[in-house]
């Protein structure tokens, strides 16, 4: 079956408060998801959405495809670019660790990545705007501990 995840990602502030959203669909199914941070960046959020998408996923092999507005996002990969930054070791790569998670799961299933102009009046795109937005207003957030521990050295953006 063949599986649509929209993702977005918000910071209030880059660095600050933020949040990522997700929609999955497959046939008549549709799940959401979310999650906020106290302190973390506008592209981790968006990146973490595409890994919240991918490592939902029951089983491998799985097609799937993700739908994002975050061209730091779907270039990275579609491009090439993240796999000669694995070859490097990230080095000089801006948040290497979610990378890292990414490819990990990126590895077991098929992925195929389409871009969308954010606030275009996509109907899941918007939602999953809403729904990072939320996550990040939440009064309890959660700690990017990487990139609290190390995000001001220049790695994160």
């Amino acid at each position: 079956m063949k599986i649509t995840a929209y993702t977005d990602g918000a910071a209030s502030g880059n660095p600050g408060p933020g949040g990522y959203g997700v929609v999955l669909e497959a046939g008549p199914h549709r799940k959401e998801l979310w999650g906020g941070y106290r302190r973390t960046t506008n592209n981790r959020m968006e990146l973490l959405a595409a890994i919240v998408a991918l490592e939902s996923l029951k089983g491998t092999g799985q097609d799937i495809t993700i739908v994002s507005d975050s061209k730091y996002v779907v270039d990275s990969v579609e491009k090439g670019w993240v796999f000669t930054w694995e070859k490097t070791g990230f080095k000089k790569k801006k948040n290497p660790d979610l990378w890292q998670r990414f490819l990990k799961s990126y590895r077991q299933h098929h992925v195929h990545f389409r871009w969308i102009r954010g606030h275009s009046g996509h109907p899941q795109n918007e939602l999953c705007d809403r729904l990072a937005v939320a996550a990040r207003e939440q009064k309890e957030l959660a700690v990017d501990e990487v990139y609290e521990q190390l995000g001001d050295d220049g790695l994160f953006d």
